[in-house]
């Protein structure tokens, strides 16, 4: 019995600890990268401005280009893993809902007829986010609720001011400073290129 209960634990440990990983990306994505990063603005920085602007435009892409970059991170973790031994079964767990974060979270973007029964069911459950709730990550200022695979994490974090102190911690130790959201009442228009997505959203 004590077995099974452990293995509960740490498949919800796992869980929650994927959800952290990505809301981390997701926020260092956020805060610091924009369309002028270098090297990596381009892919990374401009899909972002472009979704706190329209942030239903990202259902219309496919599962590749809403995972890429998650998805090589994971792949380097599982490889790591692999390399030293160590590819236990919570890596792959840990890997598999990690790399899929942005699907999570372009369900939480759709319609429930988007969506479909199954994911809608789960998300009535609260086994899945909810629309909700990662509504309140679009809301100005936002800068909160990074984390997309479930309810649980975004209030704890948001309430103990974590990614507050991040920013601040970085900002005190080596300057780096978070970048204006041009999406935010009062730091727009946004820059000239969002022009092209300007059309009418689903």
């Amino acid at each position: 019995m004590k077995t099974i209960f452990d293995s509960v634990l740490q498949f919800l440990a796992t869980i929650l600890a994927a959800e952290f990983a990505a809301g981390f990306v997701h926020w260092f994505e956020d805060a610091y990268i924009r369309n002028d990063t270098p090297l990596i603005g381009r892919f990374i920085g401009r899909p972002n401005t472009v979704h706190h602007h329209y942030p239903r435009y990202m259902t219309r892409n496919n599962w590749w280009q809403s995972s890429w970059d998650l998805v090589l991170l994971a792949a380097a973790l599982v490889v790591g893993a692999w390399w030293i031994g160590l590819l236990t079964w919570h890596v792959w767990l840990f890997a598999l809902l990690a790399a899929n974060a942005n699907q999570f979270h372009k369900w939480e973007h759709r319609t429930r007829k988007e969506n479909g029964r199954v994911i809608s069911f789960l998300q009535d459950l609260r086994l899945l986010q909810t629309s909700k709730h990662h509504a309140r990550h679009h809301t100005d200022p936002k800068n909160s609720h990074y984390c997309t695979i479930t309810n649980v994490l975004n209030p704890v974090l948001d309430g103990i001011h974590f990614w507050d102190g991040l920013e601040w911690l970085l900002d005190k130790t080596i300057g780096l400073k978070r970048q204006p959201d041009t999406s935010v009442r009062g730091c727009g228009p946004g820059p000239a290129w969002l022009a092209e997505f300007r059309r009418p959203q689903s």
